[in-house]
């Protein structure tokens, strides 16, 4: 069982910077795969990033390539989303998944966190 919680959400301008967090508990944390989905209203939820269980492998949406970056410490027990030069189409709540396999499919994923809500003004 892996439990997740995100962090570092917030309300920013266009433009602008955040860091996501997302600590998982624990002691088998480096034998998953990690990634970031996001759900705006009205819309289904969607891939952003992925990592593998090492952190040599990393991929992202079309959408937010070269702006957003996925990492991971396995000496914390967390993987982050850096994002930079946000848009008011970012704005979703952001949740972070674990699973057995590195992919792109929600469905591949066993383990959510709550999410935490990402707002870019205009």
């Amino acid at each position: 069982q892996v439990q997740l919680v995100e962090s570092g959400g917030g309300l920013v301008q266009a433009g602008g910077s955040l860091r996501l967090s997302c600590a998982a508990s624990g002691r088998t944390f480096s034998s998953y795969a990690l990634g970031w989905f996001r759900q705006a209203p009205g819309k289904e939820r969607e891939f952003v990033s992925r990592i593998s269980r090492s952190g040599a492998f990393i991929d992202n949406a079309d959408s937010v390539k070269g702006r957003f970056t996925i990492s991971r410490d396995n000496a914390k027990n967390t993987v982050y989303l850096q994002m930079n030069s946000l848009k008011p189409e970012d704005t979703a709540v952001y949740h972070c998944a674990a699973g057995r396999i590195y992919s792109s499919r929600d469905s591949d994923y066993d383990y959510w966190g709550q999410g935490t809500q990402v707002t870019v003004s205009s």
